[in-house]
């Protein structure tokens, strides 16, 4: 989760989005999964396509996954934030086929709790279950969290690699303006077998430096910002066996739609922008990174 305008309050975004979801796009002919969503989220701040406004409980839930599945993509991976958070998504994907789910303490949620040590064990908890398949979002913030907070955060960071490594999952890394730091504590902790850079936000540099590595790098709706060069450099040296693609829902909707709420249904947008950045047959591009999808977390059924 990459919020955007740090002056704009949760609440006001919500009312800004609320009601105002993008027409589907053309459907892609080759399935793909959204590595990263927040279905609640989207729910709770921007309904459903076609809704009309926040909210809807488990039919706006099921509408959100139909629209992807209509849209071409016919996986979800639904993220936790917090305690919360990842027990719903740990709930919702046991009882639904088409989702799998991450669990996690985001950077800046750590240091706002009192008892960091037992959310700590609620996650770890949870990342028991078979159809919870990733640790995340964790990582580091420094755009958003201050000096005071940033023990709590790493702390947070080293506790999600160690428990990422004893169930053998995934680590999912929310990396903000933190690039140096974020391999530190990796190079010192002894990073996971599978690592991913979620909503990956470096320049071709670091992108070079974390396909050297093996980590995965998956690209939001930000690689079709205008502003966004850097992120279509490290789009194009990356190999397709290491990029995913995700929503980051209901965050960082692609162009044209820049600013409305962003679903799972609007992957195909962020796929044709990869496609063309990175100069691959769509359809080519699009089985590779539903296999990683499958490699990595799967299988989902």
């Amino acid at each position: 989760m990459n919020s955007s305008q740090p002056s704009e309050s949760r609440k006001a975004r919500a009312a800004r989005r609320a009601g105002e979801f993008p027409p589907a796009p053309q459907p892609l002919a080759v399935p793909v999964f959204d590595s990263h969503t927040h279905l609640d989220i989207t729910v709770h701040e921007a309904g459903v396509p076609g809704g009309t406004g926040p909210g809807g409980g488990a039919d706006g839930v099921e509408a959100l996954i139909e629209a992807a599945a209509k849209s071409g993509v016919d996986r979800l991976l639904q993220v936790g934030v917090d305690v919360a958070s990842s027990v719903w998504g740990a709930e919702l994907a046991a009882r639904h086929p088409s989702v799998l789910a991450a669990v996690a303490l985001h950077p800046n949620e750590a240091p706002r709790l009192s008892d960091l040590d037992g959310a700590l064990r609620e996650i770890e908890a949870l990342a028991a279950q078979p159809r919870v398949r990733g640790l995340g979002e964790t990582g580091l913030d420094t755009f958003r969290t201050g000096e005071e907070g940033r023990a709590a955060q790493e702390l947070s960071f080293r506790a999600h690699i160690a428990i990422a490594k004893r169930y053998a999952k995934p680590l999912i890394i929310h990396d903000r303006e933190a690039h140096a730091d974020v391999l530190r504590v990796l190079d010192s902790e002894g990073a996971p077998d599978v690592v991913v850079l979620h909503c990956f936000s470096g320049d071709a540099e670091f992108a070079a430096e974390c396909v050297r590595r093996g980590y995965l790098l998956s690209f939001a709706g930000t690689v079709t910002f205008a502003s966004a060069g850097h992120l279509r450099e490290a789009a194009a040296l990356t190999p397709p066996e290491q990029m995913l693609v995700e929503t980051d829902a209901p965050y960082l909707t692609p162009v044209p739609y820049r600013g409305r709420p962003n679903a799972s249904y609007l992957i195909p947008l962020t796929m044709r922008a990869l496609a063309e950045t990175t100069g691959t047959d769509l359809d080519a591009l699009c089985a590779a990174v539903s296999a990683n999808g499958e490699r990595v977390f799967g299988p989902w059924r």
